[in-house]
């Protein structure tokens, strides 16, 4: 199956910032699985699964700087991987908010 014609199984809402045929499921998978853990649907989760697999996408995910609160537990639960060896996990936790009075 072609590349493109794999992200175009994907939500188009994905991708509305960036041209889809420019980006290559290879070199811009960070910014692919970040996109479908944020904000896919349950059949766009279907399609990463399928192309980069469970292991891979946890151990991507592990790098993000920032990670919805939803998504992390999603897939730390998924993967079995502990919250705290998540990179964003740690960020959050190293820089509190101010104090909202």
């Amino acid at each position: 199956m072609e590349k493109n014609e794999i992200l175009s199984r994907l939500s188009p809402h994905l991708f509305w910032d960036v041209k889809v045929e420019q980006l290559d499921i290879d070199e811009n998978r960070g910014f692919i699985i970040k996109r479908v853990l944020e904000y896919g649907l349950w059949e766009d989760w279907l399609v990463l699964k399928n192309i980069y697999g469970l292991a891979t996408i946890s151990e991507v995910s592990q790098r993000f700087r920032e990670l919805d609160p939803k998504s992390l537990a999603f897939i730390s639960n998924l993967s079995g991987v502990p919250k705290e060896k998540f990179r964003c996990y740690i960020t959050k936790q190293s820089s509190p908010k101010h104090w909202n009075f």
